[in-house]
């Protein structure tokens, strides 16, 4: 059983978007709600996925940890949003304020996995026909 769970938990970190489309369905069926709103909760799902596939694909790729560096970007991140959110703002929602650095989070996230995993295919193909 330790090992099934091992190789769904791996799949879904080795392909956020299945775990993307999984929770999409899920939201979906059991919420009845507006597809929309299911998937933002999808989004959500997927974006605790994405900080841990695009570190494991930069290192297996290129052999370097960059964890720290996804971190300290989502970091910035996070602090730049909630300079913002002061300045425009007379006070700060936390709750509110939180879903948005978390969406922006997956939006920098699933455009560096892309870019990551398009390199790489690229990087091999190109290995191969040289």
């Amino acid at each position: 059983m330790k090992m099934v769970f091992a190789y769904v938990l791996g799949t879904l970190i080795l392909l956020p978007i299945i775990a993307f489309f999984i929770a999409y369905l899920i939201f979906r069926k059991f919420l009845k709600k507006k597809a929309n709103y299911s998937f933002r909760l999808a989004a959500d799902v997927t974006t605790f996925f994405l900080f841990f596939s695009v570190a494991i694909s930069i290192s297996t790729l290129w052999g370097t940890a960059i964890s720290i560096v996804v971190i300290t970007i989502s970091f910035l991140i996070a602090i730049i949003m909630t300079f913002i959110d002061w300045r425009t703002r007379k006070e700060i929602e936390v709750i509110p304020l939180l879903r948005r650095i978390w969406r922006v989070q997956f939006v920098y996230l699933f455009l560096v996995y892309n870019i990551v995993w398009i390199v790489g295919i690229v990087q091999n193909i190109l290995l191969f026909v040289t």
